[in-house]
């Protein structure tokens, strides 16, 4: 997960729609908001342009409509993890609340030789911080038979971005690079390290645990 700021203010569609008996959050520019609020990256896995899109209830909303309406409580998720959240994660870090200070609260690390699954580590012992590793975790090496299949065919797409950063980290460190190609290789590893791009809390965490990397691209963080 990173961090997200939430557009404001929210579409004026939804209190028009949460007076009605069958209003629909999904109303008016909601959808190409959230989408553009989010990057278009499921907000838990962050695998961008999902195939299966929710727009999701961050808290349970059940029959709160206040809940149900609120915009700072519609997130961008894919099938996979939305299904994997349901309700059973109601106390989870908040990505669109700076004040959660997300990026520094969670470790992602995935060792792609040998294939491992993915770990996720807390960096302090809060309830918000240990239920987001824990959904984490069920997200991205899964539970049941039917979602563990679906997080191996997420984390092959993660190995994929993660084994094309690295190859663009080493490039850019070769000694016969000239100007011209140092400055085509930083253009690429800002892109993958910008919060818009797939999974980048684990490219940030390959640069953060490399003294090298973290002196050379840490400044370029978004």
């Amino acid at each position: 997960m990173v961090y997200f700021d939430k557009s404001q203010p929210a579409p004026s569609c939804l209190e028009a729609e949460k007076a009605k008996a069958d209003g629909d959050y999904k109303c008016g520019d909601v959808l190409t908001r959230i989408k553009n609020d989010f990057k278009n990256k499921c907000y838990i896995c962050e695998y961008k342009e999902p195939e299966t899109i929710n727009v999701e209830h961050f808290q349970p909303c059940g029959k709160d409509k206040d809940l149900k309406f609120s915009w700072e409580n519609l997130f961008w998720s894919c099938g996979h993890c939305n299904n994997t959240k349901v309700g059973k994660y109601d106390n989870i870090l908040n990505c669109t609340d700076h004040t959660h200070d997300i990026e520094n609260r969670l470790k992602y690390t995935l060792k792609p030789f040998p294939f491992e699954e993915v770990n996720i580590e807390e960096l302090d012992t809060s309830p918000e911080t240990i239920a987001t590793k824990n959904l984490l975790l069920e997200v991205y090496n899964g539970t049941t038979k039917l979602k563990t299949i679906e997080s191996s065919n997420l984390r092959n797409k993660l190995l994929k971005e993660i084994m094309e950063f690295q190859g663009l980290l080493c490039d850019y460190f070769l000694d016969t690079n000239t100007q011209e190609d140092l400055e085509y290789f930083l253009v690429k590893i800002r892109g993958h390290i910008h919060r818009g791009s797939n999974f980048t809390a684990f490219k940030r965490w390959i640069i953060l645990e490399n003294n090298t990397l973290k002196s050379e691209f840490e400044k370029y963080f978004d």
